[in-house]
């Protein structure tokens, strides 16, 4: 299997990450099983080589400007979809410790099949919903890191991700160009939440017009033992 040099070039220029040459096969790896799954289950739009190596891997590793060169402990990604960001996230830095949320059946089944397939350690996916994990003990104020990619506005991505977090811990929501609108449109979710906004971080990757943003929140203080608040009720009526 070729190795995508681009990607190489393309994680350490954007994203400050060196790939080595068993992780750009493994991406490789990735980016193949993704195009023959999509074509029984249709995971993401996004198909093209080119536009899978930018818009799900470079876009997934650009969280690492916010992680640092060697982040540990443990990181959960809501609403991983086909395994974005975490997975590669994973594939870049084996020792932190992932649980996947995806709600979707199909989806969380591949997301199994890379982690076998890879031989990928200390990962876990949950079939199920973010409200539900983050009532689970062993999850609930455990993790690190909270990452979300294209799930829901702010308000409501907050209630799913800070439960999640450690006081102390960060999370981290990829959005696009509203993202900044939304960041400021959040001040009473995070303050019922346990959060404080950090920064805004744009991220411009090649050949793609849409603007990026990484927002990152810091968990300062616990969250009320009501949040979140039952399945579905988090979207139906954000804390804004």
């Amino acid at each position: 299997m070729p190795i995508d040099r681009e990607l190489a070039r393309l994680a350490q220029e954007i994203c400050r990450v060196p790939l080595s040459e068993a992780q750009l096969q493994a991406f490789d790896w990735y980016a193949a099983e993704l195009a023959v799954y999509n074509q029984r289950f249709n995971l993401t739009a996004i198909t093209s080589p080119e536009q899978v190596r930018v818009r799900h891997f470079v876009d997934s590793l650009s969280c690492a400007r916010v992680l640092g060169p060697r982040p540990e402990g443990r990181l959960v990604d809501i609403g991983a979809g086909a395994g974005f960001p975490s997975l590669p996230l994973k594939i870049a830095f084996p020792s932190l410790s992932v649980s996947l949320v995806e709600s979707v059946g199909k989806k969380a089944d591949f997301c199994r099949r890379v982690v076998q397939e890879l031989g990928l350690t200390g990962v876990e996916v949950l079939h199920g919903r973010a409200e539900q994990v983050g009532r689970q003990p062993e999850h609930r104020e455990g993790h690190d890191w909270a990452v979300a990619r294209a799930v829901a506005r702010l308000p409501t991505l907050l209630e799913y991700m800070l439960p999640l977090l450690r006081l102390g811990g960060t999370a981290v929501a990829m959005k696009g160009e509203s993202g900044p609108a939304e960041a400021h449109a959040s001040d009473r979710a995070l303050e019922l939440l346990g959060g404080k906004l950090r920064q805004v971080l744009m991220v411009e990757l090649p050949g793609v017009v849409e603007q990026h943003n990484l927002i990152v929140i810091e968990k300062h203080s616990t969250t009320p033992e009501r949040y979140p608040r039952r399945t579905g009720i988090p979207a139906k009526r954000p804390l804004s």
